[in-house]
């Protein structure tokens, strides 16, 4: 469980984790590596991403069927965002539905 001082100080980073600049940031700096809140949201931040680039880059090529699901993919990953951002700024070391589980495996 991480305590209160450790989330205030990483409640930014993590939250801009979902939109890439948090885990650019949480990598560059000493303080947000030792960070656990940070470090969750970054984890989580990064599962996102790759599910992002994977669906995009699988449904870039399925012909047809892929290219009109792809808006709908890319709304259900800016809604995972969405609730990242909201459990980042409410303190809240909550996963991901469906892909946050796979932040687990991530080791740094």
């Amino acid at each position: 469980m991480v305590n209160k001082t450790e989330i205030e100080n990483g409640k930014i980073c993590a939250l801009l984790a979902y939109l890439l600049f948090g885990i650019i940031w949480y990598f560059a700096d000493e303080k947000m590596k030792k960070n656990n809140f940070a470090k969750f949201h970054t984890k989580q931040g990064i599962i996102l991403i790759i599910t992002s680039i994977l669906g995009s880059v699988i449904l870039g090529i399925i012909p047809v069927l892929g290219w009109i699901v792809y808006p709908i993919f890319q709304l259900g990953i800016l809604i995972f965002a969405i609730l990242g951002i909201i459990n980042s700024l409410n303190g809240k070391e909550k996963e991901l539905p469906v892909i946050g589980q796979f932040a687990k495996k991530l080791n740094f």
